[in-house]
């Protein structure tokens, strides 16, 4: 069995993690750690896993006996955390912004943070570094939006349909985080879309950065948080440099994506929804509508905190370790 440790478990992503893995053929948890509920049974703080008989740990990270480490921490802490686990040997997923870009100047620019330890890792996106992540002992997961956005965009940068692309993308609240915030609080989320970091948000650049391994490429992104508890809708919008019809792209996208297990191109005229996604590993991508102006619009659909962030983790620790990729992320998503 695979030794698998969590740092940082008590938050939504930690929760999800726990979820997953809860039975995995190949994997048995050893530790899953909090400072803030040391001592406390995993269920009383995620009460959805109450067959889990584990406790959280406040353990340092070189003194955690594990073969794998997934890192659930905040950007600025996993740097602080991951060099010391890799130089020992052990495989790590981070889930933080801490490691996604290939240029660290980027990262401080739009983190607002020196990086401390640079380190080389492959970007956690199966769908375009799966052989890397095979071989890989530091992946670093990507962020929710590019999840959705990235996937969205590859079949028309890698056509080269598109010089520019505007993703638009509507999040539920738990992408947030566990913390409540003024920004989170019901009366102020409830009945109202509320559009934040409308030019300035950090996953542009990721999304950016990602495409642009496809093609030249500009991109614009907005962010909107929604009163829904889990998943992204992501439009995308853009003009295609060519005359094309909505049948040959539908067409295009499902031969990119005929061979991906967690990638699924949904017939003329339908649109994804958030409801087909929620708790699975999986992305929906639909829509293929082009308006009169020549404008051709892309949805996505993911599970911020599934395939947003620790599904895919999970199917990363499966590729890095040597198993199917979807293992135990087989379940479809929770329609209604």
């Amino acid at each position: 069995m695979l030794k698998v440790a969590i740092i940082g478990a008590s938050g939504y992503t930690g929760g999800e993690l726990l979820r997953f893995l809860k039975d995995h053929e190949k994997v048995e948890v050893v530790a899953a750690t909090s400072r803030q509920y040391s001592d406390t049974p995993v269920r009383k703080v995620h009460p959805h896993l109450q067959d889990l008989d584990l406790k959280f740990e406040d353990k340092a990270p070189g003194d955690l006996d594990a073969d794998l480490v997934f890192t659930a921490t905040p950007h600025g802490a996993s740097m602080n955390i991951v060099p010391q686990l890799v130089e020992t040997g052990v495989k790590v997923v981070d889930l933080s912004g801490d490691y996604r870009f290939d240029d660290v100047s980027i990262y401080e620019k739009w983190y607002g943070l020196k990086h401390k330890k640079p380190l080389d890792a492959v970007y956690g996106l199966p769908e375009m570094y799966r052989e890397e992540i095979k071989k890989a002992n530091l992946v670093a997961n990507p962020g929710c939006y590019p999840t959705g956005s990235i996937l969205a965009g590859i079949p028309l940068v890698k056509e080269g349909l598109v010089d520019t692309i505007i993703a638009d993308s509507k999040s539920g609240v738990s992408g947030a985080g566990i913390k409540p915030t003024p920004a989170t609080h019901y009366p102020n989320i409830s009945d109202n879309i509320v559009p934040y970091a409308v030019t300035t948000h950090r996953h542009m650049p990721e999304i950016q950065e990602k495409l642009q391994k496809f093609g030249d490429v500009r991109v614009s992104f907005t962010p909107h948080l929604v009163p829904v508890i889990r998943g992204i809708i992501t439009t995308l919008h853009s003009f295609p440099n060519q005359e094309v019809t909505s049948e040959e792209i539908q067409k295009m996208y499902k031969n990119h994506y005929q061979d991906e297990p967690f990638v699924r191109v949904l017939d003329d005229g339908e649109i994804p929804r958030l409801s087909s996604v929620r708790g699975s590993n999986f992305c929906h991508i639909g829509c293929f509508e082009i308006d009169d102006n020549g404008r051709l619009v892309v949805v996505s659909a993911i599970d911020n905190i599934a395939k947003g962030a620790s599904g895919a983790a999970v199917a990363n620790m499966n590729l890095m370790c040597g198993f199917p990729e979807t293992m135990s992320l087989e379940g479809c998503g929770l329609h209604p």
